[in-house]
């Protein structure tokens, strides 16, 4: 049966100056997802993505800010864990502003929650990223993997992934159990939530072929993304 009402799903979105996007890809999901909520979560933006989100929620009630310009640390980790203590719905997707995770997935994840915990859109190809891009990602992926496969903890095939879905309660759960081990200033929300996760938890995945090219802003990808993602990995 198709599900036309997702209103137990809110979609958090990360931003740091993506005014390009904003309207772009909450109007999308809007449209396709009837009933779900989407929660931009902006780190301090100053080419008017903020003003741009506020303005949108004006006329769309199931559009929201949470600004985190005044947060104590900034980076996407720690605004995405502040927004999640603001849901109120039982499903989470996070996911970038950047339209390169492709939105027809959101059913897909939505759908595997009903049966596991953590649900990872896993990237099978990515035609956007350079000879160094894909080798630093990749490189810095396998230690990312090894690292918590060999401490015994939970891993998937995309463990860098932006992309992926949660249980509310869990995701709540872990970050006030956890919350200072959390790299707040990091990129990899979803690999340190793996390594704070109880054993018992499962994780499902859904592959998708197309990594997109990014419709504005810039890449945040620089070298101190990847001590980060060392500190998330070995933490």
């Amino acid at each position: 049966m198709k599900n036309d009402n997702y209103r137990d799903l809110t979609v958090i979105i990360p931003t740091l100056n993506e005014v390009g996007n904003v309207s772009k890809i909450a109007l999308r999901i809007i449209g396709m997802y009837k009933g779900a909520h989407i929660l931009f979560a902006d780190d301090g933006s100053s080419d008017g993505t903020i003003e741009a989100v506020r303005s949108l929620s004006k006329k769309h009630s199931e559009i929201s800010l949470l600004d985190h310009s005044n947060a104590n640390v900034h980076g996407l980790t720690a605004s995405v864990i502040s927004a999640v203590m603001e849901v109120t719905t039982s499903k989470i997707i996070v996911m970038d502003a950047d339209m390169q995770h492709p939105l027809n997935k959101i059913k897909s994840i939505y759908d595997k929650l009903e049966k596991y915990d953590i649900v990872v859109g896993v990237r099978t190809k990515v035609r956007s990223w350079g000879l160094h891009r894909r080798i630093m990602s990749k490189g810095m992926a396998f230690i990312a993997y090894a690292a918590l496969k060999f401490r015994r903890k939970h891993v998937c095939n995309d463990i860098m992934s932006g992309f992926f879905g949660i249980r509310a309660t869990l995701f709540k759960s872990i970050i006030k159990k956890h919350k200072d081990s959390y790299v707040g200033t990091g990129y990899k929300v979803l690999l340190d939530t793996l390594r704070l996760a109880d054993a018992n938890i499962t994780v499902g995945e859904v592959p998708y072929g197309t990594f997109h090219r990014r419709m504005g802003g810039n890449s945040k990808f620089k070298p101190k993304i990847m001590l980060d993602t060392l500190r998330s990995a070995f933490r």
